[in-house]
């Protein structure tokens, strides 16, 4: 699989508009690339923000009858008790947080930098923020679930127990119920500090984005990386 992620292309970024001094790194769903939500981000920017946008490597999926698409991890069904791609999963973990360690070589601290993703990517996010050893500011999760949930005991979240979540889904999605979306809240809660998370759910919003979840992003987004110059 780190052969496949070398081959993959440069991420989509929205440079900051003057120096940056806090990043937002975002995944994108299944069969994605990073060009549509660095486009959606661009939208919602903050001038001192930077936002990269990766994208997924190429393999098969068995969910899609092994076709090869993007992918961040193998997806095998999208019932609760499917089995799961648990070395794909733990490997793209690994992957993104040698980006987030390449932004704070680049001069932007892990606890200025917000992960978030959309379905897929943002299962990945949720598993990366819980797993790793780098303070973030934040984890955005849209439309998504926790990967590896039986995984977590309680109480086993290191540096992240008082990270802000803000999680979103639609009360139509038809392929990530909501009720995915709620029985993640759950778990979450148990884990982390459940003052810090905030679910949405949106009327009408099937397995997609909308206006008023964009704005929620921002408002997230702006508040917890404010400038600081």
């Amino acid at each position: 699989m780190c052969g496949n992620n070398m081959s993959a292309p440069l991420p989509a970024i929205v440079p900051a508009a003057r120096k940056a001094t806090a990043a937002v790194i975002f995944l994108h769903g299944l069969g994605d690339t990073g060009h549509g939500w660095s486009e959606a981000l661009a939208g919602i920017k903050s001038p001192h923000v930077k936002y990269i946008c990766p994208h997924a490597p190429f393999m098969p999926v068995t969910l899609n009858m092994n076709m090869a698409m993007p992918s961040w991890f193998d997806i095998i069904g999208l019932s609760p008790d499917s089995q799961e791609d648990e070395v794909g999963i733990k490997q793209a973990a690994e992957n993104v947080k040698a980006l987030i360690d390449q932004e704070v070589k680049n001069g932007i601290p892990s606890n200025r930098i917000i992960l978030g993703g959309f379905s897929q990517g943002g299962a990945l996010s949720l598993y990366t923020a819980l797993t790793t050893h780098q303070k973030l500011a934040g984890v955005v999760a849209l439309s998504c679930w926790l990967p590896l949930r039986t995984s977590f005991v309680q109480g086993a979240v290191g540096v992240n127990k008082e990270i802000p979540v803000l999680q979103c889904h639609g009360d139509c999605d038809p392929l990530v119920p909501l009720m995915f979306g709620s029985l993640t809240v759950e778990k979450l809660k148990s884990m982390i500090n459940p003052a810090n998370i905030t679910f949405r759910t949106y009327s009408g919003m099937m397995h997609s984005s909308c206006i008023e979840e964009m704005m929620d992003i921002k408002q997230f987004i702006d508040k917890h990386l404010p400038p600081v110059d």
